[in-house]
């Protein structure tokens, strides 16, 4: 018997954290604010706000978070509750043929 450690799953990510693509979105956003920095007008404070929006979220959606991996993650599970069906049917234990399934489905909904 193998036991498998609670934590297997961070040997996988880049510096135990980090996914590729969480990477690519930390890299995008980073990469967005510099430009901005370069190019805007730093006098102004809005500006400033703007130029450094898009790596404050780069920066968030790839924070790490309780029994998620990040907040990319926890967003992606919540939109997929909220966007797949929630009335689920349990049909019992037995196994049926398919005509049987059919006649119980129609009763249900």
């Amino acid at each position: 018997m193998y036991l498998i450690p609670a934590n297997a799953k961070r040997g996988q990510y880049i510096f135990g954290l980090f996914r590729p693509v969480d990477l690519v979105i930390f890299g995008i956003g980073v990469g967005m604010t510099l430009l901005m920095i370069m190019f805007m007008p730093m006098q102004e404070t809005w500006a400033a706000i703007v130029a450094i929006i898009p790596g404050l979220i780069a920066a968030l959606l790839v924070a790490p978070v309780a029994y998620y991996h990040n907040v990319l993650q926890l967003l992606l599970e919540i939109y997929g509750f909220f966007s797949n069906r929630r009335k689920y049917i349990w049909k019992g234990w037995c196994v049926r043929d398919e005509q049987q399934w059919t006649t119980v489905d129609r009763k249900l909904d």
